[in-house]
């Protein structure tokens, strides 16, 4: 028990946190460690299972009782569920005895042990999906189609779990309440308890004739695709969340959500860094020297001049404004700016005329062939 962290602590809420309250974190974090999102990975599981641990008491009033007078030795089948009761475990008929449904009763009548939490609404799971786009699409959106599995209700029953034709009927055990009356003795004489019933598992129907397609659990898993449109600029390893396209919630509650994770195929000229564009264009020393106007590309598949200045350094860099990607976080979806670098190429392969052009070229400069040239004169 020392090492389980608190229950409230798990979810980030306060003890005195509302049961939506107690809801809306688990569901955060149910989706921000599901382990379809984070395959493989043991850290993520074990987070999602500690919330779900959390939850399960937290959600229900009974329990989240127990635990806010007993902490954790409420549920541990090594110590009674009173804590400062330890002692009554050695008695004879008393091992393991719930002092929870005790005390709940023996203080103001049974409890339904989570009797109707079968027929609660309850909310459908997030689906992980991920799809690959190229570059270009990425930054310029597309519609791709994205395959995936969910839990739906099944369509040869309506969701019913009976055969097409017959119906659940209401539970003769329980009379269609989901839970029955226990007498029990305890130290203090007899109490009621109240819990699940087994014959219909807490659902107070009874299928006798289930459905061939979902053996009658009405819901089945079936293959879905969808036509998802990526929205320009989104990056690799961004998201799209389709919401209500995940698993079929039970008894009224939500569906689940479709969460996309999109990879993005490299580029042959460009880089990304958030909305910016970057690149590399080669000139040649004349060009550098002497300034030119280049076609720089753009992602469209278009084209731009700029000219690029004399005496221009290798290295050099220049900014065409408004030409990189949209960038999601701006309220007016604005583009960021192409960043592209110069890199003078030294040729290579001359004959001899025009090496000895470029050798006079170099005298008319001031250059002489000495060796160490320009960096021996630094160390002198």
């Amino acid at each position: 028990m020392a090492d389980k962290r608190d229950y409230y602590e798990v979810l980030g809420v306060s003890k005195t946190a509302s049961a939506d309250e107690i809801k809306s974190a688990y569901r955060k974090l149910a989706k921000k460690y599901h382990p379809d999102m984070h395959p493989g990975d043991k850290e993520c599981e074990e987070k999602f299972k500690e919330a779900n641990e959390a939850y399960e008491v937290l959600s229900d009033t009974e329990k989240r009782q127990r635990y806010d007078q007993f902490g954790h030795a409420a549920f541990d089948p090594s110590q009674s569920a009173g804590g400062g009761f330890g002692g009554f475990g050695g008695f004879g008929g008393f091992d393991g005895f719930d002092f929870g449904d005790v005390f709940s009763s023996f203080f103001g009548g049974g409890t339904r042990s989570g009797a109707s939490r079968a027929n609660m609404p309850e909310d459908g799971e997030d689906i992980g999906a991920r799809v690959t786009v190229e570059f270009e699409e990425a930054a310029l959106g597309c519609k791709k189609d994205v395959s995936f599995a969910r839990v739906e209700g099944c369509p040869d029953c309506d969701g019913s779990g009976a055969k097409a034709g017959t119906k659940p009927e209401t539970c003769s055990a329980c009379g269609g309440r989901g839970y029955v009356t226990v007498q029990q003795q305890t130290m203090f004489g007899y109490s009621q308890t109240q819990r699940a019933c087994q014959s219909c598992r807490g659902t107070g129907k009874v299928i006798k004739t289930p459905c061939e397609n979902c053996n009658g659990k009405g819901r089945i898993r079936i293959k879905k695709k969808l036509a998802v449109n990526i929205p320009a600029g989104i990056d690799d390893g961004q998201r799209v969340v389709l919401r209500g396209q995940g698993s079929a919630g039970k008894n009224g509650g939500s569906n689940g959500d479709l969460i996309i994770e999109v990879r993005v195929n490299p580029h042959k000229i460009f880089t990304r860094e958030g909305a910016n564009l970057y690149c590399d264009i080669p000139i040649s020393f004349t060009q550098a020297a002497l300034g030119v106007e280049l076609e720089i590309p753009l992602l469209e598949g278009k084209s731009t001049k700029f000219t690029i200045p004399e005496g221009t350094q290798t290295g050099t860099s220049f900014t065409i404004r408004g030409e990189g990607v949209v960038d999601l976080n701006s309220r007016r979806k604005q583009k960021g700016d192409l960043v592209f670098t110069v890199v003078v190429v030294t040729p290579t392969k001359l004959n001899g005329e025009q090496k000895k052009l470029l050798r006079s070229l170099g005298e008319s400069l001031g250059e002489k062939e000495e060796r160490g040239g320009f960096f021996s004169k630094l160390f002198k």
